[in-house]
């Protein structure tokens, strides 16, 4: 398998051959601000470089998979594009995805988790709210299910293991914490993470034009509603 590395900054991007007519970029080993940014900037460049020649960009933590054309382009052309892009990714240049704003209830009938979190922190359940909402997270990724973004870094101070049993159900909206990841579940499902509270924004809609709020490389930040709000937007209790 052909490999070909170069360094950008802090970051190493290694172009892999991951099929017929397809490519897969890694920038890093692991999920990173500057690693989101920069896959960011190379899939908005890639598309507007080879155009049509693109059929598809599927970015995950810290790589790029690249489908193409075969028919108006080639592994070759687009190894070459993706060096000459990356080239440019100079510190501070990377761009950034959107500002997301997640509307949040952190009442206690849907944060299951949130006292049990606050009382293994040493703080109180106000305090994890507080820091909560204090950052901006990046989305890292999209899997498990669609619209479940990977969202972080969460702050060491809120960060929890997942749940030693998984719940078989989690409710739709449910906004929950693993590790130093945070995200909202798109649809109920079974989980392991940390619920401490609900959005009452649909995070899928196959129907919607785009399907998802979010995508890799833009920035979250969650805003506390309250009960009244939270059903007028459509929130389930």
């Amino acid at each position: 398998m052909n490999t070909e590395s170069l360094a950008v900054d802090a970051v190493t991007a290694t172009i892999e051959v991951a099929g017929e007519n397809a490519l897969i970029v890694y920038l890093g080993e692991r999920p990173s601000a500057v690693v989101s940014a920069s896959l960011f900037a190379l899939a908005q460049a890639l598309k507007q470089q080879l155009g049509k020649a693109i059929i598809g960009l599927t970015p995950s933590y810290a790589s790029l998979l690249i489908s193409y054309d075969l028919q108006q382009s080639n592994a070759r052309q687009v190894t070459e594009a993706v060096n000459e892009i990356v080239t440019t990714l100079a510190p501070g240049s990377q761009q950034d995805g959107c500002l997301v704003v997640l509307p949040v209830y952190y009442g206690a009938e849907v944060g299951l988790d949130l006292h049990s979190l606050a009382q293994a922190k040493g703080l109180a359940a106000k305090e994890v709210i507080a820091i909560h909402q204090q950052r901006e997270y990046r989305v890292y990724a999209i899997g498990f299910a669609p619209g479940f973004a990977y969202l972080g870094d969460v702050d060491e101070r809120i960060a929890a293991p997942r749940l030693a049993t998984p719940r078989q159900q989690v409710p739709r909206g449910s906004v929950a914490i693993a590790e130093r990841q945070t995200a909202v579940y798109p649809a109920q499902s079974p989980g392991g993470w940390n619920i401490i509270a609900r959005c009452p924004l649909a995070m899928f809609d196959p129907h919607s034009t785009p399907a998802m709020p979010v995508q890799v490389g833009d920035r979250v930040q969650f805003e506390a509603i309250s009960r009244a709000q939270f059903l007028d937007l459509g929130g389930e209790l």
